[in-house]
């Protein structure tokens, strides 16, 4: 018995010397593991988020060809009294050797919108799984398109892709497309069509050569606001109260290495300010590689002037950052809107007597 206790305290002594001696090492390798498992996974989170700042290539659809079909579909403000715009726009597209189809629900109403919901992203829809449509046309913006992007599948779409046309509130149609990894293209409407299309000549040009794939460049005019410099990259953006709307959404866009388009109508410009603001904070231009500043209309004057010019607001809340920034570009709200192709890659050269905007083929 004497025998066996002292076997035990004996044992109990070389565990305890075991342990004294090698808890040094256990303590730096524990350590050494934990800083290798730290940098596995910094380096994967790195991997991660350097794989989702990479702008991947878009699909571009087909370019139209005469004989082919455009669908007129109207997913946002309702169409009162403009049925004549809608014909005309029909007529503009025969002229050019298209066929053209008509949603069921375009003159629809339903308040303020172009039939109800359903009935608006059932045009849309319609349009989107039809094989044969190879472009949709929305006949005009609005507010209302928010509303059904929920409520549609790009099942069929992605299989066959065909363009995405229209401004302002479709803004919120080409966020969503681009995420699904497809071009679109930012241009005039149904009811953007004059009595007198020599008004607007440039834009309805422009429209076709989008809509047909013949080069896009466009020179303009030099602003003493220009930011200098040159950047490539996609070109994405619109409506700037649309895309401020659609952050924290799914819809939201990833702005980086990419060129950035904004225009905007009929707001205050300290609504500009917090829009700018507001993207500014959520990381929109962290990693932007440029800036394309189109129309700002019919600004609203504030009781309380804001006192600057909207280009200088512009430059004051974007000041940290050096990418180029093209003031004054023919694409918005006015007769003048040229034809963008979002989703693709364009090269952006500005400098104080005139800026460039090249599409790459």
């Amino acid at each position: 018995m004497h025998l066996e206790k002292e076997i035990l305290r004996n044992s109990l002594y070389l565990q305890k010397a075991f342990v004294m001696f090698f808890k040094p090492f256990m303590y730096r390798s524990l350590v050494v593991a934990l800083l290798c498992f730290s940098q596995t996974f910094s380096q994967s989170d790195n991997a991660v988020n350097a794989h989702k700042t990479m702008s991947k290539e878009l699909i571009q659809p087909p370019f139209l060809k005469a004989g082919d079909t455009v669908a007129i579909v109207a997913p946002s403000g309702v169409l009162n009294h403009r049925e004549k715009e809608v014909n005309q726009a029909r007529d503009l597209l025969k002229s050019w050797g298209l066929h053209v189809v008509i949603g069921d629900h375009v003159f629809n109403k339903a308040n303020h919108f172009a039939g109800t919901d359903d009935e608006r992203a059932d045009d849309f829809q319609k349009a989107l799984d039809n094989p044969n449509i190879k472009a949709i046309w929305s006949a005009r913006g609005g507010y209302g398109t928010v509303r059904v992007l929920d409520k549609l599948n790009y099942s069929e779409f992605k299989n066959n892709p065909k363009w995405v046309i229209g401004y302002s509130d479709i803004t919120a149609l080409h966020n969503q497309i681009h995420n699904e990894g497809i071009q679109t293209i930012h241009a005039m409407m149904c009811t953007s069509l004059t009595d007198d299309l020599s008004e607007i000549q440039e834009t309805v040009n422009s429209f076709k050569k989008a809509l047909f794939g013949d080069n896009l460049t466009y020179t303009v005019d030099g602003s003493k606001y220009n930011k200098m410099g040159s950047a490539s990259g996609q070109l994405v953006g619109g409506n700037l109260t649309l895309l401020h709307t659609m952050l924290g959404s799914e819809t939201s866009i990833d702005t980086n290495g990419k060129i950035l388009f904004i225009e905007e109508i009929g707001e205050y410009k300290y609504h500009i300010d917090r829009m700018l603001q507001s993207l500014k904070r959520a990381g929109y231009f962290e990693s932007c590689a440029g800036l394309i500043v189109g129309d700002m209309s019919k600004m609203r004057k504030n009781t309380t002037p804001w006192g600057s010019s909207i280009e200088q607001l512009i430059l004051d809340a974007l000041q940290e950052y050096n990418f180029p920034i093209l003031f004054g570009f023919p694409a918005g709200h006015e007769k003048d809107n040229r034809a963008l192709i979002l989703g693709s890659d364009i090269k952006l050269e500005v400098n104080s007597e005139k800026g460039k905007v090249i599409f790459k083929n």
